[in-house]
């Protein structure tokens, strides 16, 4: 569904991105894993189109999307919570979902039931603003709101971060939830590599701006992460 060629990037001179190549195929969590500087988050912007690359190729069901702006990427079926979830401080829990539907018109009537479902805890704070929300609380909003401009492909960056393990549990077996219910593919940066094991189907390891190895997550040997993730 999602295919990311050869992307190369770089930044005030430096190369951040040395030809990543990956794909996420529907119903599918694929884990990019590495150390901190490697280019995980900057290989997200690359896809949603927060950032240009100099080279290489997009594509969301054989479609390229080079060249195009990140609204119009996210109408052909990307979605993006980025590291620290940017939701709306000031906007009730209820405003922040409904504006993506009110970008993202024509779901079905019980859509916002539906992700409500999903995040429960969300139906006790429709009326409090994000901005007084526990870390965990705001990382669920964000994750509900992408879900509101019904994504075909999800991409997370870093969404344990911060969190309690009990939150970290509910926003892992929602994921898993999505995939399976809904086909919806999930491209996940993330440091922890529990959480990668337990969701994951497929895992890239990122080493100096490249794909290092990549594989089943069942292949993910304890080697390969003392080579690439132990600091």
């Amino acid at each position: 569904m999602l295919t990311a060629s050869g992307l190369i990037f770089a930044y005030e001179g430096s190369r951040i991105l040395r030809g990543v190549t990956l794909e996420v195929s529907p119903g599918e969590v694929a884990a990019l894993m590495g150390r901190n500087g490697v280019g995980k988050s900057t290989t997200l912007k690359n896809i949603v189109g927060l950032l240009r690359s100099e080279q290489g190729d997009v594509q969301l069901g054989g479609k390229s999307m080079n060249g195009l702006p990140p609204h119009q990427r996210s109408r052909m079926g990307l979605a993006y919570v980025p590291q620290g979830r940017d939701i709306f401080p000031h906007l009730t829990v209820r405003e922040n979902l409904s504006l993506s539907q009110m970008l993202h018109p024509g779901g079905k009537p019980d859509e916002l039931s539906r992700v409500l479902d999903l995040f429960p805890i969300l139906k006790e704070m429709l009326a409090r603003k994000g901005g007084v929300l526990s870390g965990g609380q705001q990382q669920q909003l964000a994750i509900a709101r992408a879900l509101l401009t019904r994504p075909r492909v999800l991409l997370l960056d870093e969404p344990t971060e911060g969190i309690q393990p009990n939150i970290i549990d509910q926003i892992g077996e929602t994921l898993v939830k999505i995939k399976k219910e809904d086909g919806i593919g999930i491209l996940l940066v993330e440091q922890y590599l529990d959480f990668c094991r337990s969701i994951a189907d497929r895992f890239y390891l990122m080493n100096r701006g490249a794909i290092a190895a990549s594989g089943p997550i069942a292949e993910l040997s304890e080697g390969l992460v003392n080579e690439h993730l132990t600091v």
